[in-house]
């Protein structure tokens, strides 16, 4: 609901208007923090907001919320949606700005919570944001070996396409299924067997697939896989282990 208001209300990624005031380099103020705020509700009241700070163009700020980057100018009366591209460095800053996001809000996961394939000792790691039945996850999980080989440690996070719950309030069948692989004594076998189309044996626990899944719409995700490497960046869904390789050696 919240994205369909945003795309009709801003037709073309922008509400037409003069530059407002700029707001203050560095932390941004209570009453500015209230005016962004207001102005993000009047489009969805119950729409949750992750992060405000100044944006890097003169009098808006950068907000993320409901895993959209929006900006909003100081006066609350102007929202832009869509990526800020810096013309004079010919960089995207939205992307710049994701990153720092993600590489933060992912550093609070503990490594118990994930289901983790790495190397003895990894030069890189990932984060993949995965679902047990999708078949671009199946692919990209029967590269492992060889991801393995090449000095990537994957790090798996839940997030079930269907989402948590169905529209009559029961959990979904994929929610349940990789509920029973974070709940099994073996995860990995559980995991890797589901990969291969082998149900896990039902099982409960308390588990972190619906907060690893609400991570996810916060972070933007909208399909599986999704691989995040350790800057934050993302790196594609599904990719052979010779391109990941290639756009991890990219980002140094």
């Amino acid at each position: 609901m919240f994205k369909k208001l945003v795309l009709a209300l801003c037709v073309g990624g922008f509400i037409a208007g003069a530059w407002a005031a700029e707001p203050a380099a560095g932390a941004v103020t209570p009453a500015a923090r209230q005016i962004v705020q207001k102005a993000i509700k009047t489009l969805a009241a119950g729409v949750e907001i992750d992060s405000i700070e100044p944006a890097p163009m003169p009098g808006f700020y950068q907000v993320i919320a409901s895993g959209q980057m929006l900006y909003v100018s100081a006066d609350g009366r102007y929202l832009i949606n869509g990526d800020l591209l810096d013309l004079g460095k010919h960089q995207n800053v939205s992307d710049a700005a994701w990153a720092r996001f993600r590489k933060a809000e992912l550093a609070k996961v503990p490594v118990s919570q994930r289901i983790v394939f790495a190397p003895k000792h990894p030069k890189y790691t990932v984060t993949v944001f995965t679902d047990v039945n999708c078949g671009f996850c199946r692919a990209l999980h029967g590269h492992m070996a060889a991801f393995n080989k090449a000095g990537i440690a994957v790090e798996y996070l839940a997030w079930p396409r269907e989402g948590v719950t169905t529209t009559a309030g029961r959990p979904t069948p994929t929610y349940t299924e990789m509920v029973s692989v974070w709940c099994a004594s073996d995860r990995k076998a559980a995991f890797t067997a589901a990969k291969e189309g082998h149900a896990p044996k039902p099982a409960t626990c308390v588990n972190p697939v619906k907060d690893q899944f609400d991570l996810g719409v916060k972070l933007g995700v909208t399909g599986t896989p999704m691989i995040i490497g350790a800057d934050g960046r993302t790196l594609g869904g599904y990719v052979t282990p010779e391109q990941l390789l290639a756009a991890l050696q990219q980002g140094g």
